[in-house]
């Protein structure tokens, strides 16, 4: 009995394909050039990157410029400052988001609907609306100068309420709440250990959002904080263009990338559920 051979068979890369590829790889690179540039800013000296033509590839200067960054200004206590708001108002927002969201979804109680209606409307109010009556609060009770603005407004914001609200519709389902409840379960011990395993992935997704919102509040620390002892990362970072003059990028970049990688050190922690997350919402789409 002979073998005959098997035909092979070609790949047919399709037009539309490459195309798309193409289009995905353009798409990364256009992305990750802002921070590949701002770790060759960071990496080199001024000179290097004004010179004609500048620098493209990563240098060796970045602990001189770090240093500088660290001997100029308030950075490292900035760099305290802001792990210990952003861990505390993000904790904070996660837990009473989730609750809330809980309440709307799984909850039956009357006016619920037209309450979160105006839940809703609130977030097409502008914020540079609610500054100056804000600042005039917090200013009258006496918390300028102290992390109190920055916790106590973000203690819950409608975005993530609705945010967990359909969480809670979409992943806690109504047999398993009734099944806690004859179980003697009572409410906050059925949100503790039966929704809110149910909500983490969508928990973890947001909290990177917050994480990153609070990290990133430049404008509203601005304001209220005055003291450099009590400055957040973003305006210690505002700070070094006014120490080291308009021109010396690099330090600047030095900082900038310092306070970048955080961010970046917690998506790659917690990409996994977050990439879960999105990957069962498109099948569920």
């Amino acid at each position: 009995m002979t073998d005959h051979p098997r035909p092979r068979v070609r790949a047919h890369l399709r037009p539309g394909r490459i195309a798309g590829h193409g289009v995905l790889a353009l798409g990364v690179l256009v992305f990750a050039f802002p921070f590949y540039w701002l770790l060759v800013i960071a990496t080199n000296s001024t000179s290097d990157i004004l010179a004609g033509p500048p620098r493209l590839l990563p240098g060796t200067h970045f602990l001189d410029n770090f240093e500088k960054v660290t001997a100029g200004s308030e950075f490292v206590r900035a760099f305290a400052n802001s792990v210990v708001l952003t861990a505390g108002s993000s904790a904070l927002q996660l837990l009473l988001a989730a609750l809330a969201g809980y309440v709307f979804a799984k909850r039956r109680f009357p006016g619920r609907g037209a309450l979160f209606s105006a839940l809703l409307v609130t977030l097409i109010i502008p914020t540079g609306v609610s500054i100056v009556p804000s600042y005039q609060i917090y200013s009258g009770l006496g918390w300028t100068n102290t992390f109190l603005p920055l916790v106590v407004p973000n203690a819950v914001t409608a975005f993530g309420v609705f945010w967990m609200r359909q969480a809670a519709e979409a992943n806690v389902p109504d047999e398993l709440v009734d099944a806690a409840r004859m179980d003697g379960a009572g409410f906050l011990r059925t949100f503790w250990s039966v929704a809110l395993p149910c909500m983490r992935p969508a928990l973890v997704a947001f909290g990177i959002f917050q994480v990153m919102w609070t990290w990133n509040d430049y404008l509203w620390p601005l304001l209220v904080l005055n003291r450099p002892e009590n400055f957040t990362l973003p305006v210690a970072l505002q700070q070094l263009t006014g120490s080291y003059g308009p021109t010396d990028y690099s330090v600047v970049m030095a900082g900038t990338l310092v306070a970048t990688l955080p961010l970046l050190v917690l998506f790659l922690i917690l990409r996994r559920t977050v990439l879960l997350n999105a990957s069962d919402g498109a099948l569920k789409g």
